[in-house]
């Protein structure tokens, strides 16, 4: 259990952990969100299906990058206030430095496209198909909860804006009140501690909306090129929603019409923001890096990923006190399940059209599921087997 373990412990393991899963989550947030469910939920259990399901609802509220605000909160309520920054670092990191990389070394070979990635997104596939059966099994046992997630479905495929997951999650959650208002419900995540007081909770939202409205105030003030880049990076951060996808056409408008980044530069980033693993808001980190090296791409990251911060660690507090409210559980039943409906679009639309585009592919990834649920290999194996068997498939195929 996690008290037992001295603090220095529990947080190099969140150390370790998050920077494994930085290096293999191939595929984008919602693959991200399936490499989380089946290492902290289902081999570490350090949390139940319930919780997971709640922190991933709230971050779908949210502004920013949702896997990487996931990857914050679990970190926080391992670890505290320390455990959620160090599970950012070590989720992100390791896209930084390769994207830095790529913006001063690497920046003539442009744009990848190699058979490795195309097996990596077969990997993602198999993956998030694996964490939708493990969370629907729990999260939607009875048919009006089924019927739910399949309302998510067919809503998020049709309707396919920027706010649509935000209104099915908050008609799910009318929904679920009505039907399950009177329900007596089991939560045994209801007794936990919650390491963050309401009132820093408080403060980060404050500070969140303050840096907001002072930092375009400052930029105008200054004429600072430093302050301006940080104020567009701080805006990317705060008002997109949908993940990484949305952010990286924002990006482009903010920085190749000002002339600091050519577009050419920016596809050849484009390009190797979709290869590496982690979150696609570390594209931050090689513009920063193209505009002012090292230093830049460091000051961008930080920059872009701060709301994100700011917003989780503001919203859980109040969050996990709402959810334990026996009039909010009823409406969290019916979040939870679209929250399943939302992640089985998505496995659809864009992971498995991506991925698989011929009989091979698909023969490929039912291979790899097999390796994953029935063989019970770890997430790594499967990574590495689908990286090679993308690249020998482009060889020979």
């Amino acid at each position: 259990m996690q008290e037992t373990k001295p603090k220095w412990r529990i947080l190099l393991e969140i150390f370790l952990i998050s920077t494994r899963l930085g290096l293999t989550s191939f595929g984008g947030p919602v693959a991200h969100l399936g490499y989380f469910h089946e290492e902290y939920v289902r081999r570490r259990k350090w949390m139940d299906e319930k919780s997971y399901a709640d922190l991933v609802a709230l971050c779908q509220f949210l502004p920013g990058p949702a896997s990487s605000q996931v990857g914050m909160g679990i970190g926080l309520m391992r670890g505290g206030l320390i455990g959620g920054v160090i599970s950012f670092i070590g989720f992100t990191f390791p896209s930084v430095v390769v994207l830095i990389l790529f913006a001063l070394v690497l920046l003539q070979y442009g744009a990848l496209d190699a058979g490795w990635i195309q097996g990596l997104k077969i990997v993602a596939v198999v993956v998030v198909a694996h964490a939708i059966l493990g969370m629907a099994k729990n999260l939607t046992p009875d048919v009006k909860r089924k019927t739910i997630a399949m309302a998510a479905v067919v809503i998020v495929l049709i309707w396919q804006a920027v706010f649509s997951q935000v209104v099915v999650i908050l008609g799910a959650a009318v929904v679920g009140y009505l039907l399950y208002r009177n329900q007596k419900i089991d939560d045994s995540a209801a007794g936990r501690s919650f390491p963050i007081t309401r009132r820093v909770g408080a403060f980060c939202l404050l500070l969140f909306v303050g840096l907001l409205i002072s930092l375009p105030i400052l930029r105008e003030l200054t004429s600072s090129t430093l302050v301006a880049m940080i104020d567009s990076f701080y805006r990317a951060g705060s008002l997109v929603f949908g993940g990484g996808h949305v952010v990286l056409p924002l990006l482009e408008r903010e920085f190749v019409p000002t002339g600091w980044l050519t577009e050419e530069q920016f596809l050849a980033g484009y390009g190797a923001a979709q290869a590496v693993p982690g979150p696609l808001f570390t594209f931050a980190s090689y513009i920063g890096a193209v505009m002012n090296g090292w230093l830049g791409g460091i000051i961008a990251t930080v920059a872009i990923f701060t709301p994100a911060f700011l917003l989780v660690f503001g919203a859980l507090p109040f969050w996990d006190q709402l959810r334990r409210n026996e009039k909010v559980k009823g409406a969290l039943m019916g979040v939870n399940a679209a929250v399943v409906g939302i992640l089985l679009a998505a496995l659809y639309d864009p992971i498995f059209t991506s991925a698989i585009t011929t009989s091979v592919d698909f023969s490929f990834a039912v291979l790899l599921f097999g390796m994953l649920v029935f063989w019970k290999l770890p997430p790594w194996v499967v990574v590495l087997t689908g990286a090679i068997g993308g690249s020998l498939l482009a060889i020979f195929i």
